[in-house]
């Protein structure tokens, strides 16, 4: 037990310490623009937490994501157009993204590895087609345009800092449902999929049904980030559901780390600085982050959380127990005595 309390006191210290930094970020960095870089990574953070329940615990690879985060936004942005409400709108897309999601499900659920990620990627384009090609519904390439930010309980979201307490209370609503989620029965039912999925139908669990769920928990929290992302801009084009930005949030969640609720906030995070921070001294900022991304599949495999952690552990291993000592040279062996038939004279 004192093992235990006295790893966890650290690591409940630095989650106190980031949540009271977040809370605080808009008084030390003062600047909206960086403000507003903050409240994309929370909610880019959002959608790669999202995607990392089949990336990471569900071992399914999807490159059609963006279909699931766009169809939230476009719902929303519809329904805002055609005169409802912010909640009505909301609550639609969640609905509509979540059944979508659904139905993505049963489609690339009857194949795994390589037929999953194409079947994915598939639906995506269909759905970018559909909002590239039919005008009369989606404007096109013109997109739809959102006049107002919704106002919860007479909160105003306009400002930088309205904006990004929204965020965050999304962002931390979402990260504490994922480490629920992990731990518990059903988060290690999922990994057994992963895993061992043979075993698992044989000890009786519907595999299919444990990835259904997962499609759909995955599906929801998309639909939340594509909302905030929507919000944000407070517009959506076709550019959304290209293949794209479906590739940048699987990005995040390998170059931070699979399977871990920090590693896809980590990416988020590098993925965000490099398009709005980088990008605005260096013009070839995507060659910059794919470099970074070769570094890292080459030397941290496992992504930027787990290979950290594990030359932390590698350093402070070293530092405590140094070097190992060379083995003390032994006593010197006599030269065996003649003998024989050549000693006998």
């Amino acid at each position: 037990m004192s093992a235990v309390s006295g790893l966890l006191a650290p690591r409940t210290a630095a989650i106190a310490m980031a949540v009271l930094l977040l809370l605080v970020l808009p008084l030390w960095v003062g600047n909206a623009y960086y403000v507003n870089i903050a409240s994309q990574i929370l909610f880019f953070a959002v959608f790669a937490l999202a995607l990392n329940v089949l990336v990471g615990y569900g071992g399914l690879t999807s490159l059609g994501h963006a279909g699931l985060f766009a169809m939230a936004g476009y719902t929303a942005a519809l329904l805002l157009a055609r005169g409802h409400g912010h909640l009505v709108a909301d609550t639609a897309a969640l609905l509509v993204t979540v059944a979508t999601a659904a139905v993505y499900a049963v489609l690339s659920l009857r194949a795994t590895g390589i037929g999953f990620l194409m079947i994915t990627l598939a639906i995506g384009q269909i759905l970018w087609g559909i909002a590239y090609r039919w005008a009369s519904l989606t404007n096109g390439d013109n997109g739809v345009n959102v006049s107002s930010r919704p106002m919860p309980f007479g909160l105003d979201l306009s400002g930088a800092d309205g904006f990004y307490y929204l965020c965050l209370v999304v962002f931390l609503a979402c990260v504490g449902s994922m480490a629920v989620v992990v731990r518990s029965p059903f988060g290690a039912s999922l990994r057994g999929t992963r895993d061992q999925e043979r075993r698992m139908a044989a000890l009786g669990y519907d595999v299919w049904l444990i990835r259904f769920w997962a499609f759909l928990l995955s599906g929801f929290w998309s639909g939340v980030a594509g909302l905030l992302f929507l919000y944000y801009n407070q517009f959506i084009s076709p550019q959304v559901v290209a293949l794209t930005t479906s590739a940048e949030a699987l990005l995040m969640v390998i170059a931070g780390g699979t399977a871990t609720l920090l590693g896809p906030i980590v990416g988020a995070a590098l993925v965000v600085i490099m398009k709005n921070v980088v990008s605005a001294y260096i013009v070839r900022w995507n060659m910059v982050l794919g470099i970074i991304f070769i570094l890292i599949v080459s030397f941290m495999p496992e992504g930027l959380v787990p290979g950290s952690a594990r030359l932390w552990a590698w350093a402070r291993h070293r530092l405590r127990h140094g070097k190992p000592k060379p083995a003390a040279p032994g006593p010197v062996a006599a030269p065996p005595a003649s003998g024989g038939k050549e000693g006998v004279r």
